[in-house]
């Protein structure tokens, strides 16, 4: 394997990851200084907030069906071009209209980014690299989310060191800082664009498209020659023995439809983001001394680094299925013993703190990376793309679902019931870990879509 050649174009995929975990991030900074700014209320502020979400969900809609068409290259720099435009636009807005528009079209760049590039790495990494590779997807996620949390810290401290500025740069990084923060996203946005024509489309893709020759010489470029067209073979008696059109994500191919839906779904399940955004407050009530919220943002930012990082040296050792269902009996332990400890009033123990950590810890190795790992390899090739956007699209309702719904169910039935709620939700995945879902470690993706087929399936 041309293993620089390999790694490089993952590396230029997973910038889409980290500029996905950049923009999610940034706005935890921003979210007070552009309240005061424009004298939002609630619903106004969560309509800032949320608007992303409300474009990755529409992006992700309509990104299956065109990559299926045109190939994962041209969506990939349509991402990246309406990252770039999202950040100039909202460092620059005139009103909060033009502010949500331009947080709207990051969204949509956001859902975009999600389903193409793991799906993408997938189709270009070797079998025995597979889950490794696919799983720096996620590590470039956490890596954007923890970069975010100190970029907005290191603004804020340079807005109090520029008291002399004028015009432009006062505006920008002192009077409104928060333009900074959304602007900086940016920067990583254009590298991103200025990468990506560097990169071939997937030998799969073409394959499907008859453009066998394109394809061979990618495969060549990745495995050898001997390599590449026994693989280019195996391809083509993939294509020949599919059946049906998209109708058969509901027929011959229904249950790793279902298994991709339910499993993307169950990740915002587990109560990530609810647990990400309450961390910092629960930190500073465990006792310790945080300057500012931002502080508990990276401690909990670092675990999940870490942990992904284990997931990526174990998951083509162990496999998704022993990853997935250690991580749920995890998070299933932590998340009810943080309900026990709320329960009884012991808010203010280390006992809270190792909870949440454990939590982190657990999905950062498993639900995190070895989800996206899954939803990348289980989808039968000539709807790949649209399948994966139907996954995708549950995960983001899943995310906005757990957005909306946690304030009012830490309201009503306490922090408590909030997380035995949640650790509730994990039991389907134990489930579908044990019973339902083939074990995909080292196994080409056209090995995969045949089982699929057999009777035992």
């Amino acid at each position: 394997m041309n293993s620089l050649y390999v790694y490089r174009l993952t590396a230029i995929a997973t910038l889409g990851g980290f500029l996905f975990g950049y923009d999610t991030a940034i706005i935890s900074g921003t979210a007070g200084l552009v309240t005061r700014e424009f004298g939002l209320d609630a619903v106004l502020l969560g309509w800032f907030v949320s608007c992303a979400l409300v474009g990755a969900v529409i992006g992700v809609g309509y990104t299956g069906v065109l990559r299926d068409r045109f190939g994962a290259k041209p969506m990939l720099i349509g991402s990246a071009a309406l990252f770039t435009a999202s950040g100039i636009g909202c460092m620059f807005a005139h009103g909060f209209g033009q502010l949500v528009m331009f947080r709207f079209l990051g969204g949509l760049g956001i859902g975009m980014a999600s389903m193409l590039c793991p799906l993408y790495i997938a189709e270009i990494a070797p079998p025995e690299r597979r889950g490794r590779l696919v799983a720096f997807y996620q590590v470039a996620i956490t890596l954007g989310i923890l970069v975010a949390y100190f970029v907005d810290a290191a603004l804020l401290r340079l807005s109090d060191a520029l008291p002399q500025a004028h015009g432009l740069v006062r505006l920008v990084f002192v009077d409104q800082v928060w333009r900074a923060m959304l602007g900086s996203g940016a920067i990583p946005s254009m590298v991103f664009l200025l990468l990506l024509p560097s990169v071939p489309d997937s030998p799969r893709w073409l394959m499907l498209h008859d453009r066998g020759g394109q394809a061979l010489a990618v495969l060549e470029r990745i495995n050898g020659r001997e390599v590449a067209q026994r693989e280019l073979a195996e391809m083509g008696v993939a294509i020949a023995s599919e059946r049906g059109g998209l109708a058969s994500l509901f027929g011959a191919y229904r249950k790793p439809a279902v298994l991709g839906v339910a499993l993307a779904l169950l990740q915002q399940l587990s109560g990530i983001n609810a647990v990400i955004y309450y961390g910092p407050t629960i930190l500073e009530r465990a006792g310790f001394r945080l300057g500012h919220a931002l502080s508990g943002q990276v401690i909990i930012g670092l675990v999940n680094v870490v942990g992904t990082f284990v997931a990526v040296a174990t998951v083509d050792r162990f496999g998704r299925r022993p990853l997935l269902l250690a991580g749920g009996c995890g998070i299933l332990l932590s998340l009810s013993a943080i309900g026990l400890l709320f329960y009884l009033g012991n808010v203010s123990s280390t006992l809270l703190l190792g909870a949440i950590m454990v939590f982190i810890a657990c999905f950062s190795v498993s639900y995190g990376p070895v989800v996206w790992i899954l939803l990348s390899e289980i989808f039968p090739m000539h709807v790949r793309g649209s399948a994966m956007s139907l996954a995708t699209m549950a995960l983001w309702l899943g995310t906005l679902f757990v957005g909306q719904v946690s304030p009012w169910l830490l309201q009503t039935i306490q922090p408590a019931g909030t997380f035995w709620f949640f650790a509730v939700c994990t039991l389907p995945v134990i489930y579908v870990a044990i019973w339902m879902l083939p074990e995909t470690k080292g196994r080409s993706l056209e090995a995969i879509e045949r089982d699929w087929l057999r009777p035992r399936a």
